[in-house]
């Protein structure tokens, strides 16, 4: 098949980096292209954050003519044909051309092979299946230039064989659905995942966490999300609470501030009503401990700002002691998300305001202090230590000498008879 497009004016083609690999691989029998998310991406004008490559030579050949323009060589994925090219500090994944031999739903044993169109037709979506040479030229395979126009996600062929070669494809058309489509998803797309949704339990749970975050930052997760509900995917992957409303207000929220988009956050208002629900999403999504922390304290925190107004100054500065700056920020925008206020509320903006303009509280005095006030080490010590701390955030975390004073003192004053 011919060239049947070309891209015009600015784009990742104009990266010197990328032109050097191409005059190290492209020509002399071989021939090299960029494939995948760089071309979808820059047609559907969203950031090309990576690109990557495709070529018809096998690995030893490129390593060697890479070698010969001075590229260093990382053999990343060798046997399965990737080899990762460093050109001025700049890593590119450059791939061989593969068919699939056999699939078991997860992976695929390939052989190489040197026809850039059955190698496209290999791929999940149309629009994935596109590819680029060094002049511009786009080649179409699978009318993916079509779907790039309607903004539809098509899987390549049969959506039935295109699953269950790897079950992943049914959160991956999820994904792009939310981040590119704006019309109804393809029906057949999702009668063949209603029928082969259960392959997804065979998945790794690190895969489908990466999916699942890749698609809470996507524009517009929430509908997307409920569609997925709507056929039975979201409670077995999250295991148990499922809130897109909330998700679409926080979604909202973000969007009426321009705030970048947090995956995390979005999930605790998608599937966190307490701050024990942070462990059962760790175990369903293979979460770090520092992400199941901030989950639980993020819910903790909201809890204390349960069906509150926004929360006075008092009140912020009692959160961000109690739970620490992040996780009052994060109590906060899951607590608005919940109210019925504006996404733009002046109220809350201030809250939010308050939070990031204020330095967490430090108590200035210890059981140190109360013993050079007579008090006597052990269990009475630790009960006068939280009377003084209560009495000191009770008026407001002051530092003056002569109240700290006065708060220690009250804190002994009934131990002394």
């Amino acid at each position: 098949m011919s060239a049947v497009s070309r891209i015009e004016g600015p784009s990742f083609l104009d990266d010197p980096r990328l032109k050097k690999l191409f005059d190290a691989l492209d020509g002399n029998g071989e021939e090299l292209r960029v494939v995948g998310g760089a071309v979808r991406n820059h047609l559907m004008g969203a950031p090309v954050t990576e690109v990557d490559l495709a070529t018809t030579s096998e690995p030893a050949r490129m390593i060697e003519r890479a070698d010969a323009a001075g590229l260093k060589c990382v053999p990343t994925g060798i046997e399965h044909g990737t080899v990762t090219i460093i050109v001025d500090h700049a890593p590119f994944e450059v791939t061989t051309l593969r068919e699939d031999v056999e699939t078991d739903g997860r992976r695929a044993k390939v052989v190489f092979g040197r026809d850039f169109r059955a190698d496209a037709l290999r791929r999940d979506f149309t629009f994935n299946a596109l590819s680029v040479n060094a002049r511009g030229e786009i080649f179409d395979y699978a009318q993916g230039l079509r779907d790039i126009a309607d903004r539809r996600v098509h899987f390549i062929g049969d959506p039935d064989a295109r699953i269950r070669e790897d079950y992943l494809r049914i959160l991956r058309f999820f994904r792009f659905h939310s981040a590119f489509g704006e019309s109804e998803a393809d029906g057949k797309a999702l009668a063949a995942i209603a029928r082969n949704r259960s392959g997804l339990d065979g998945l790794s749970r690190e895969r489908v966490r990466a999916e699942m975050l890749k698609l809470l930052e996507t524009r517009a997760p929430a509908p997307t999300v409920s569609l997925m509900a709507g056929l039975g995917l979201v409670l077995p992957i999250l295991g148990g609470i499922d809130m897109p409303v909330r998700l679409a207000r926080l979604v909202e929220m973000e969007h009426a501030r321009g705030a970048k988009p947090d995956a995390l956050l979005r999930l605790a208002a998608l599937a966190i009503l307490t701050p024990e629900d942070a462990g059962r999403l760790r175990e369903k999504l293979r979460l770090s401990n520092a992400e199941e922390a901030r989950l639980s304290r993020a819910s903790a925190a909201r809890a204390h700002l349960h069906n509150l107004p926004p929360p006075d100054s008092s009140a912020l500065l009692r959160l961000i002691y109690s739970f620490g700056s992040k996780a009052a920020a994060d109590g906060l925008e899951l607590a608005q998300a919940q109210s019925r206020a504006e996404s733009g509320d002046p109220s809350w903006a201030q809250a939010r305001h308050f939070i990031a303009s204020t330095a967490e509280p430090q108590r200035p005095f210890g059981g140190a202090d109360l013993i050079a006030l007579g008090a006597k080490p052990g269990k009475d010590l630790g009960k006068a230590l939280a009377i003084a701390e209560k009495a000191w955030i009770d008026e407001g975390f002051p530092t003056d000498p002569a109240v700290l004073a006065r708060i220690l003192a009250a804190a002994l004053a009934p131990r002394k008879n």
